[in-house]
């Protein structure tokens, strides 16, 4: 390749990465707050193409069309095996990927378990890749009148975990309710701060992360699903976010989180 050549594409690559950090993934905290049953790849790329829905005006038929070199950029990937590797991550994404959603009905809890992207098309000659959402998938993506949050793609491309981006997805949701009721009103004070100041039972944490049968041992569990996801957290989104545990007898029983905004 040239460096004429090598130079246009850098340029390219660049300009991609411009439009990804505009764009915004907006979720129902229904979703936010499942489980979400996949690894790290398969989660950035639903979130993705979540990020391509307009919800102001939602596609009919649940279908949107990504960029291959978007999606290149997104992961940072730009070797001779990339196409493999799309296919590979499209596979398990298919294969592996859904979400376990609880809400409250009546006097108790529906339980629902959805495959979030149950068909891809693509070619190995085309930029243009269909991904079509399931139905039940997209109440949660487009019926956003109330209980939805809002976050930059950007943030999410640049995190290693998938215990770092369901915390991050997580503490965005309490920050957005925050910011919201600190505007519009509606919320005692101490409410309001609450959501700068989130509290999550250890149960519940590991519930949504993933890792009842995980990581038995608090320390183990304190290393991989906070320091960790949390050093990330700070050094790549617009959140600094530090913690403190709280016990119940002997043991600890929940986390505080403590969020502030990154200047801008």
């Amino acid at each position: 390749m040239s460096s004429i050549a090598k130079n246009e594409h850098n340029k390219k690559q660049v300009q991609i990465l411009n439009e990804l950090s505009k764009r915004k993934v907006v979720e129902h905290n229904s979703l936010i707050a499942s489980i979400a049953k996949m690894d790290k790849t398969p989660l950035k790329m639903f979130e993705l193409a979540v990020s391509y829905i307009n919800t102001e005006e939602p596609p009919k038929d649940h279908t949107v069309y990504l960029s291959k070199e978007e999606l290149f950029a997104f992961f940072k990937v730009s070797d001779n095996d990339k196409h493999s590797r799309f296919k590979q991550a499209v596979e398990k994404m298919q294969k592996q990927a859904f979400f376990q959603i609880k809400e409250e009905a009546g006097k108790g809890f529906k339980f629902k378990s959805i495959v979030p992207i149950p068909y891809v098309e693509w070619t190995d000659y085309h930029d243009e890749v269909k991904i079509e959402f399931h139905r039940e998938i997209m109440p949660y993506l487009i019926n956003l009148k109330k209980n939805f949050t809002q976050h930059a793609l950007s943030d999410i491309a640049e995190l290693n975990s998938k215990y770092s981006i369901i915390l991050y997805r997580w503490l965005s949701m309490n920050y957005n309710q925050y910011e919201h009721y600190s505007t519009k009103g509606g919320r005692r004070a101490e409410q309001v701060e609450a959501y700068r100041n989130p509290s999550i039972t250890v149960k519940e944490l590991r519930v949504i992360t993933d890792t009842v049968n995980e990581y038995k041992r608090f320390d183990s569990l304190e290393t991989w699903i906070l320091k960790k996801p949390l050093e990330e957290i700070n050094a790549h989104t617009s959140f600094n976010v530090s913690y403190e545990k709280v016990k119940k007898g002997r043991s600890i029983d929940s986390i505080v989180f403590h969020i502030e905004k990154k200047p801008v």
